[in-house]
């Protein structure tokens, strides 16, 4: 049931995406004209880019109970199931890399569902 339930979410989510208005603001006839920037650095990778287990962006260690492990997926799945319905794409995006990683745990440690 609870990776129905996030299967579910995914789905939503992704049928419900909604473009992003485009900038109709007209340029400026009378800008001044400034010297060309210099060229931008290219973005270094972003942190959640790094290939992660499961367990490592649960924050799972292996001094770890089966019951505090219970209630620590407990607690993540609460945070981020909110995060799943925000209105910022890469909070959604976040959110549901980390219920699949509570989900991929969970399964791991207790079963599937």
């Amino acid at each position: 049931m609870f990776k129905r339930v996030i299967q579910s979410l995914s789905k939503s989510l992704t049928r419900q995406q909604v473009p992003a208005p485009a900038d109709t603001a007209p340029a400026k006839a009378h800008a001044p004209s400034k010297a060309p920037a210099a060229p931008l650095k290219p973005a270094s990778e972003p942190v959640a880019a790094v290939a992660q287990s499961p367990e490592e962006m649960c924050g799972i260690t292996s001094k770890m109970n089966k019951e505090a492990i219970r209630e620590h997926l407990k607690m993540l799945y609460a945070r981020f199931n909110r995060s799943a319905s925000s209105l910022d794409a890469k909070t959604r995006k976040e959110a549901d890399a980390m219920l699949d990683a509570i989900v991929a745990v969970r399964e791991k440690h207790f079963g599937s569902i």
